[in-house]
């Protein structure tokens, strides 16, 4: 089909011949954050530097969610069906409770203001790993500028206690964060250091150690070119589907790219949804994309 390209012959079975690229909608600044709700059949985007969450369906096309929406970021879902949220604005990691308030979850860490949490994820046990790079405080276009306490951290939050602590550190940038089918596996995305073009970039991978708390084995991945990974989502079989410059990298779990979708616009993010969760909702710039492919999203055990 005109919108892939076959690296790897394994590529070939992913996609469809007749399932174009679709354009959804398009007029916004910089979408991130999809997340989809099967049980409603709706997509949630954030337009972060408009401020606002937005909604779309297949039905009634886009439509306001949440503004302001303190320049939320990435999203998911917790193992109650509860939307889960990262927060520029506000500098936390906030829930979304199924009478419509919000909670605060998590805003600072050893008594010092989180960055701007970014990305976020939920493993089985119900535990959220969330990224937290600087992005959202380093200029007023996707937040407010502000100084930096702490350095750029993954942090993983206990379910159970509240209790928030380093998952990994040491990364320049970390942004998409998604687990492998089986969780025995994190992948980070790394997009580097802001505004610095020598910035090493490129998806990290950790090995879960057998107590589900802790990373280990840190090592790289994949590196996208052109562009970064920013988003990454798992499919049922392990493999990883990574925003990039050009469109969405296709990787298999031993680093091979096997294939890529050509979007007209650099993908920041994206998600599995619809039915069997086996289309890709593309979050590309100032337009939303959608393409059916024959591979599910990975399913939390």
């Amino acid at each position: 089909m005109s919108d892939c390209e076959i690296i790897d012959p394994r590529f070939r079975a992913m996609v469809l011949p007749n399932a174009p690229l679709e354009k959804l909608a398009e007029g916004f600044r910089w979408l991130e954050g999809p997340v989809w709700f099967a049980d409603l059949q709706c997509l949630l985007v954030s337009d972060i530097p408009n401020d606002r969450i937005l909604r779309w369906t297949a039905s009634g096309g886009v439509s306001l969610f949440r503004a302001p929406s303190q320049f939320a970021n990435g999203h998911t879902r917790d193992r109650e069906g509860r939307l889960i949220g990262c927060l520029h604005g506000a500098r936390s990691l906030v829930r979304t409770e199924l009478d419509g308030s919000i909670t605060t979850l998590a805003s600072q860490y050893q008594s010092r203001p989180l960055n701007s949490p970014n990305d976020v994820v939920v493993k089985a046990d119900g535990s959220l790993w969330f990224s937290d790079p600087p992005y959202g405080i380093q200029t007023d276009y996707e937040g407010g500028r502000r100084a930096s306490e702490l350095p750029a951290n993954v942090y993983r939050l206990d379910p159970h206690s509240g209790t928030l602590s380093v998952a990994a550190a040491g990364i320049a940038g970390p942004n998409g964060l998604c687990f492998s089918p089986d969780e025995r596996r994190l992948y980070v995305s790394d997009t580097g250091l802001q505004f610095d073009p020598a910035s090493t970039r490129g998806i990290l991978a950790f090995d879960v150690a057998a107590d589900g708390k802790s990373l280990a084995n840190r090592r790289d991945f994949f590196k996208v070119e052109p562009g970064a990974a920013d988003g990454i989502r798992c499919d049922e079989d392990g493999n990883v589907w990574a925003s990039a410059g050009d469109g969405v990298h296709c990787i298999a779990p031993d680093g091979t790219l096997l294939g890529k979708i050509r979007v007209p616009y650099p993908v920041s993010n994206l998600c599995f949804g619809d039915r069997h969760r086996s289309r890709l909702f593309l979050c590309a710039a100032q337009t939303l994309y959608a393409i059916w492919v024959n591979r599910r999203g990975a399913q939390r055990p």
